[in-house]
């Protein structure tokens, strides 16, 4: 039979490219998971330690089961991995997400040195590379040891648990007939044996453990295979109900082999493995967007980073059960796990809530022309490692990949060969693609996955929010057939940084709470969008970031890194997906305020909120997810809003500055666009005009591309040296220019701005 030993005490670790001789003498004593980026990977300057590490153990044979093979598992080791035993080198695996697995047993003394060196330095041929996230390096998930009987599970197939459960509705598949009725499910059930056997034993039980099914099959080629029948199977139907049937198979007539290697006896029973599956069917359409057990399923949630502060990517079984159980808290029914493959414990976790999941590698931002065959091997060990987990509704072929340069020969035809691939490997899970806004949704690429989706960031980087709206109007007014959704969104913001005013790129948790808002309200109007997944569930390492007051960190996550802090923008997706009755009042850290009235925003799935001021009723409002209500101050109050018997408060007080500690970086709020009669000189010119109306007069067109040119590449994360697609172009042409410079105000300068403002002025415009 099979037994796991954990093997993660006891290591010796050098954070320097040494060997493993120096590793056991100069090393640090260490327990997995670990990384040696925790600290470095997420305090900004984008100088994380990046290269070789070496991690040693010692252990004694007689410390292992006994057993005919051993092998170890690494869940994973980030990026390039070598497996040294007593000096011999058994395996390399490049990928630091998957799990990959080696053979150990014909190396084994009574006394073994395990030695694994660890590379996450930049290469040209191991994804990621370039991306806006850490590459934290270490073994920073499990390592076992898994001892098994000669005839086993296949341990070498690709780091499965080569045991595969296929629930199938007749005509249904994901791009079938959206009506689901009562039908039987033919389950089947396929498994690749190692070493000689007679046969597997199959066998399906309910979610109390009762046996429901069983069947032998005979195993030919090293492989069996068998289709059970469950009439009127209890559906996995979401988080209502993630119903979750147990799949077994069993080596039965397996050949014990004696000291010689010889054939000895035959044993009635061997290796066996387990999954967990659930019965559902998806399905994807353009005007109704996703279908779960076929009705329309609304999905909503946010995307997942795996690091944690202080921590990186070593990150415990408590962790990822508190990350999903704030995620179940806000409402979310789907998270999609970018940019890479998770924890298996995650998947896991997201099968027993019915969370929707959508999974992808590291394909990401930019490609390499010596990338390719690692895209392959990332991309067969994520389909074959995850294909029973009934969360997983598709699979991701790449994040924002023409960001690097645009569409070219060559990605097009990486992503022809990922997508056969997937097709081989599952016919049940369509595959997608998270596009960069910077690319021409009319563009052929758009369409080379089986449905898509786009990172939009108007209303943070570029344009305003409401183009959001527009882009998804036209999108599905010019490709009907298309099934589109929103993979990224977001807007970042310190919950130190407060405003009476929030405004894009203030980086106050205010704006973000304003301009998710929008986004939600967007969502709700468009039941098309087959998914909408907010960038970020949590803030998350990244360290060439120097920004927003803490360097190191992408902060557009709805939680802090630290996951002790929810942000305001948190409770508005409570209000539209939880079922929790709440009421939130937003801006608990807007203490000082220095407005004679100040706006109280209220979040709150109730239909109807009253807010009190001081203990008095000041108003009762219907509240359709958000409400506000302006509020007279004059010195320390106490708002709180109630619904029923749900109550909430906050405590403000009137000042009369701005809290100094409330702007961007400690400084002033640039604020010449908040005086336009300053700016504005009748019949001329200004930045108060759209960059579209500047365009037509060659005089301030000129302007116009002289400061447009000094402000390229100030966009943050807006893709370097790609075009912009025509129709992205006429919506930035309807930008006032004043808009436009307030987002790279930091790089062009107040005196630049008023220069330009007063060059506009003396042209006249054509009455």
């Amino acid at each position: 039979m099979r037994r796991i030993t954990n093997f993660n005490d006891d290591w010796r670790f050098l954070k320097k490219d040494a060997g493993a001789s120096a590793a056991l003498v100069n090393g640090e004593a260490v327990t997995l998971p670990h990384t040696w980026n925790a600290k470095d990977g997420q305090d900004g300057g984008n100088d994380y330690y990046r290269g070789t590490c070496w991690y040693v153990k010692k252990f004694s044979r007689a410390d292992l089961p006994e057993a005919d093979e051993q092998w170890l598992e690494f869940e994973g080791a980030a990026m390039t991995a070598q497996v040294y035993v007593n000096d011999q080198k058994l395996a390399r695996h490049e990928g630091g997400y998957s799990t990959f697995r080696v053979n150990i047993t014909d190396v084994l003394k009574e006394e073994n040195v395990l030695a694994v060196s660890v590379d996450n330095s930049k290469n040209e041929t191991v994804y990621p590379q370039k991306a806006d996230f850490t590459f934290y390096g270490g073994i920073y998930r499990d390592v076992k040891v898994i001892s098994v009987p000669k005839a086993h599970f296949a341990l070498d197939y690709h780091g499965g648990p080569a045991f595969k459960v296929t629930p199938r509705m007749h005509g249904i598949g994901w791009g079938a007939d959206l009506a689901v009725k009562e039908h039987a499910v033919e389950v089947t059930m396929e498994a690749w044996v190692s070493g000689a056997a007679d046969a597997v034993t199959f066998t399906i039980s309910d979610a109390e453990g009762n046996v429901c099914l069983t069947q032998k099959a005979d195993v030919k080629d090293g492989a069996a295979k068998a289709v059970l029948t469950l009439e009127n199977p209890h559906l996995w139907d979401g988080v209502k109900d993630p119903y979750l049937y147990t799949a077994k198979a069993e080596i039965v007539g397996a050949a014990k082999m004696d000291a010689d290697g010889d054939a000895a006896k035959t044993c009635g029973g061997g290796d066996a493995v387990e999954a967990a599956f659930g019965c559902r069917f998806l399905g994807f359409d353009a005007r109704q967007g996703f279908y779960l057990n076929g009705r329309p399923y609304r999905l909503c949630g946010a995307a997942r980073h795996q690091d944690r502060q202080g921590v990186g990517y070593a990150i415990t079984k408590e962790m990822h059960e508190e990350d999903l159980a704030i995620m179940r808290e806000m409402g979310a029914n789907t998270v999609r796990l970018a940019h890479y493959q998770h924890a298996q414990y995650f998947y896991d976790l997201c099968d027993k809530a019915g969370m929707i999941v959508w999974a992808e590698i590291p394909y990401i931002t930019a490609h390499m022309e010596g990338g390719r065959e690692n895209t392959v091997s990332q991309m067969t060990e994520l389909v074959i490692q995850n294909y029973n987990h009934p969360s997983i509704i598709c699979w991701g072929l790449s994040n924002e990949i023409t960001a690097g340069g645009g569409v070219t020969d060559e990605i097009i035809e990486n992503h022809k060969i990922l997508n056969d691939l997937c097709h081989k490997l599952d016919e049940t899970r369509p595959t997608t693609m998270a596009h960069a806004f910077m690319l021409d949704a009319n563009h052929p690429f758009v369409m080379a996955s089986d449905i898509r989706s786009y990172n939009l960031y108007y209303g943070w980087y570029i344009g305003e929010k409401e183009q959001n709206d527009e882009w998804f109007d036209d999108f599905h007014a010019a490709h009907p057939q298309a099934v589109i959704g929103l993979s990224e969104y977001g807007a970042d913001a310190n919950p130190a940084y407060q405003s009476g005013k929030p405004e894009k790129g203030d980086w106050t948790e205010n704006y973000q709470a304003v301009y998710h808002e929008h986004l939600l309200k967007m969502w709700s109007e468009r039941p098309y969008i087959w998914a909408m997944h907010c960038w970020n569930m949590f803030d998350f390492g990244a360290d060439g970031r120097d920004e927003g007051g803490k360097p190191g960190q992408n902060q557009k996550g709805l939680v802090t890194f630290d996951r002790k802090m929810r942000k305001d923008a948190f409770y508005i997706y409570k209000a539209y997906l939880s079922d929790d009755p709440f009421v939130h009042v937003c801006g608990r850290r807007y203490i000082d305020r220095a407005e004679e009235v100040t706006d109280v925003t209220v979040y709150s799935n109730q239909s109807q909120v009253t807010l009190y001021v001081d203990g008095a009723e000041l108003e009762t409002k219907a509240c359709d997810k958000a409400c506000h209500f302006e509020v007279k101050i004059s010195g320390e109050h106490e708002i709180m809003a109630k619904s029923g018997k749900l109550e909430d408060a906050i405590r403000i007080r009137k000042v009369d500055k701005p809290n100094p500690d409330y702007v961007k970086e400690g400084g002033e709020v640039v604020n010449w666009f908040d005086k336009p009669e300053e700016l504005i000189r009748e019949g001329y010119y200004s930045i108060m005009d759209t960059m579209e109306d500047l365009k037509k007069n060659p005089h301030t067109a000129a302007i116009l591309e002289k400061i447009m040119a000094k402000a390229r590449g100030s966009y943050g994360e807006v893709a370097q040296g790609v075009e912009m697609p025509e129709a992205m172009q006429r919506q930035m042409d309807k930008t006032p220019l004043n808009k436009m410079l307030k987002q790279v105000a930091k790089a062009i300068g107040p005196d630049v701005v008023k220069e330009l403002n007063g060059a506009l002025n003396k042209i006249k415009k054509d009455v």
